[in-house]
């Protein structure tokens, strides 16, 4: 059975406004919930960026059931590997277990606001690994001193020590057969049956294969469309692009020419409730075993949780 998650997407919502959503849409049916780890958002329209782990610290003492995760952490620029550990055990008693720290090797947008520049991708897989490998380390609350190519660590304890599963971003045959053996689960954006294949193939033991995806419901399909292309269209250069862009300012430069059409031939619009749901199907058909939604637009999360969140969880489990 696919479990449904629901997105704090801190690139569109302020930290209070964040807490009070995570706690209704644990109360209309959510299976878990991930959050954004971001420094900038996309676009200048959505207007927020909170500090997620501490967003992440208030929902798991407002909630009681749903897991959480990170969607995802880079822990080798903004973030030192150590930190990371402490952050995701301290995380991981506060919810008493609930808890998936999810990892990836990260956006220019949010990563080189630390003036340590940015690296290729092979570096930043590299990094990634290393950096896995600390964390791994750490989590066991042993004294760990480290020595790497480019990270060290001095004689350092995760005094409140937590055991705590590792979900790794993956988009290709390379790093799946690079990151399956390292991590516990696969997190990836595009419902190709490809990769899950591939995980299970280089991956030993069960794991859960989280994918995301993003809707737009509303009353209005016409408004639905405008907020979606308002707020998502930074999505059409692909991660290959988006990945390198450092600033707002340039995802607004690159989205420019990204029409509200091509939009909803993406991301479902509209209130027809049917179709929303039949947009999360080729995850289903991936074989992933679980799908998180982000509802687009801060103007209509508090509606779409209070309307529309609990016949479209029923619709999703009926696929």
């Amino acid at each position: 059975m696919t479990n449904f998650g629901y997105t704090l997407m801190t690139e569109q919502s302020g930290p209070r406004e964040l807490v009070n959503y995570a706690i209704a849409a644990e109360n209309v049916g959510f299976d878990f919930e991930v959050s954004s780890d971001h420094y900038s958002p996309w676009l200048t329209s959505q207007g927020h960026a909170p500090y997620a782990w501490t967003v992440l610290g208030a929902v798991a003492q407002a909630t009681s059931r749903v897991e959480l995760a990170t969607y995802v952490t880079c822990p080798s620029i903004r973030y030192r590997p150590a930190v990371v550990a402490q952050k995701a055990a301290t995380l991981q008693l506060l919810s008493d277990g609930r808890f998936i720290l999810g990892l990836g090797s990260g956006e220019n947008l949010n990563e080189h606001v630390v003036g340590e520049g940015w690296p290729s991708i092979a570096v930043r897989q590299d990094m990634l690994e290393e950096a896995v490998t600390i964390i791994r380390e750490l989590h066991t609350g042993e004294l760990v001193t480290w020595e790497g190519e480019y990270f060290r660590v001095d004689s350092a304890r995760i005094w409140d020590a937590a055991e705590v599963p590792i979900g790794l971003a993956v988009s290709g045959d390379q790093s799946i057969q690079r990151f399956a053996p390292l991590g516990d689960h696969l997190i990836a954006v595009t419902p190709e049956k490809e990769l899950v294949d591939g995980w299970n193939k280089n991956h030993d033991g069960d794991s859960r294969k989280i994918g995301q995806i993003p809707i737009c419901w509303g009353p209005n399909e016409k408004d639905a469309v405008a907020m979606a292309h308002d707020q998502f269209r930074w999505f059409g250069g692909g991660w290959g692009v988006n990945a390198d862009l450092p600033t707002p300012a340039g995802f607004e430069a690159a989205s420019q020419f990204v029409r509200p059409e091509d939009v909803s031939g993406a991301i479902a619009c509209g209130p027809d409730l049917d179709a929303i749901a039949e947009s999360v199907r080729p995850y289903l058909d991936a074989g992933f075993t679980d799908v998180a939604l982000v509802q687009v637009g801060d103007e209509l999360q508090q509606r779409f949780l209070d309307e529309a969140a609990e016949p479209l969880l029923e619709k999703l489990r009926a696929l």
